[in-house]
């Protein structure tokens, strides 16, 4: 069959199918079977029994539902409040003041979380009411929250690094060092953003609130202290090569139960409830990335990747070409798609020209992050948004209004990542080769 035919008719069954409202995993496993069908001569059950279990027997996995377990269980602590409590002392006096809680909130949360909604969520149902509350301009407020929501997804330790770790058979380790330093360079961002927000829109901030004592500042530095731990923890327990990073969420999910026991916010409903709410966000990825598998091998059949790679390469792109074709190309799947379903759906296709092109597949890994970020907080799809709307009540075009300037700055941190990869790669080239 022609590959142009063939690809056409795949990408119309996919689209059909997740239009129809099949779940993504099954879409991707059934657009598997069509392709070996339609392409191929070889026996559909016995590759597709061996590549669903072979995509799920991979240690690596293992961490993934023990840190999603972690997030549910903050998620119903007092951390949000604690957080915030703990942050706001120290933001009275910057332009902007309270509204870098939710820039600096996320960026905390997403150390223990790995999940751009759980990270949302978490610090969103205090910091909104609360800046609410005090008079500050919903359309910043929002904006900010809906921005800094998707550094769950790129300051480790991420969800969505595992997976492509995973996929990809690159270094987990390396990935969540590798989310540092972007993850540094995007809060910096967003809070020199909340500053010049600040500074031009006086009328939308309410008045000054008093000077925090050193008193008031000691006891903030107390309600984040078991954050920091939490953090000095998982995360440290990997750069310092104490511990993988499976063994890390073992220790964070340990970690969070002390913090939700002892801040009262953990009983015998909220347990249940955090390993039920883990169990179902885990099989659904665990889904996924068993469709994807096994749609990696029927295109490897179909060789539509090899062609298409081909393709690519007669072009004569450059890399900041290449990689601003691939921009536009996942932002526009961001609005239909969520950000796993993108990440297992591409890579298959999308690696091998990448690694042709000689790009580092670390760094890719990043890039695809950060694009993936993007999809957060496009309608219609945006996750974060749907977690804001349930949170306000607001209409969801509305809120993606609102985190529009926070959109553009992630493409501006994706460009100055393109202009200085070494944002990315300096930290594992340096900590891993040590």
């Amino acid at each position: 069959m022609d590959i142009g035919l063939l690809s056409l008719i795949l990408v119309v069954v996919l689209f059909g199918l997740l239009l129809a409202g099949l779940w993504v995993g099954f879409a991707l496993m059934a657009v598997g079977l069509v392709a070996m069908e339609l392409a191929s001569n070889a026996p559909v059950a016995s590759v597709f029994a061996r590549r669903v279990w072979g995509s799920m027997n991979v240690w690596d996995l293992t961490a993934l539902p023990m840190f999603i377990w972690m997030g549910e269980i903050l998620f119903r602590s007092r951390l949000s409040s604690d957080m915030f409590e703990g942050l706001a002392p120290f933001t009275r006096r910057l332009p902007g003041r309270l509204l870098h809680v939710n820039v600096f909130g996320c960026a905390l949360f997403a150390c223990v979380s790995g999940s751009s909604a759980a990270t949302t969520a978490t610090v969103g149902r205090m910091s909104l009411p609360e800046l609410k509350r005090r008079g500050y301009d919903p359309s910043i407020a929002i904006g900010t929250l809906a921005g800094s929501g998707t550094f769950g997804f790129l300051i480790p330790p991420s969800i969505i690094m595992i997976v492509y770790g995973a996929a990809t058979e690159q270094s987990i380790a390396r990935l969540f060092l590798a989310g540092v330093g972007p993850g540094i360079l995007l809060a910096a961002l967003f809070s020199a953003y909340v500053m010049i927000w600040a500074l031009l829109n006086r009328d939308g901030m309410p008045p000054p609130e008093p000077k925090a004592g050193p008193g008031e500042k000691l006891r903030a530095l107390g309600l984040l202290l078991p954050t920091v731990l939490l953090i000095v923890a998982v995360i440290g327990s990997i750069y310092a090569g104490f511990a993988s990073p499976t063994e890390a969420a073992v220790l964070g999910v340990a970690g969070a139960l002390a913090i939700a026991w002892f801040s009262g916010g953990l009983d015998r409903d909220s347990f249940v409830t955090a390993l039920r709410g883990a169990a179902i966000t885990s099989c659904m990825i665990a889904f996924i990335l068993a469709g994807a598998s096994f749609l990696t091998v029927a295109m490897g059949f179909t060789g539509v990747p090899r062609i298409l790679a081909a393709w690519i390469g007669e072009q004569g792109f450059s890399h900041y070409a290449l990689l601003a074709v691939l921009l536009v190309f996942f932002i526009v799947l961001g609005c239909f798609l969520d950000g796993i379903s993108i990440v297992v759906l591409t890579t298959s296709i999308i690696l091998p020209m990448v690694l042709a092109a000689g790009i580092d597949p670390i760094w890719f890994g990043i890039f695809l992050v950060l694009v993936v970020e993007m999809s957060q907080i496009t309608p219609p799809v945006g996750f974060n948004l749907f977690v804001i709307q349930s949170i306000t009540g607001r209409n969801i075009f509305e809120i993606a209004y609102y985190a529009l300037p926070f959109f553009l700055l992630l493409v501006l941190a994706t460009a100055i990542l393109t202009v200085f990869p070494e944002i990315a790669l300096w930290l594992p080239g340096t900590m891993m080769s040590n």
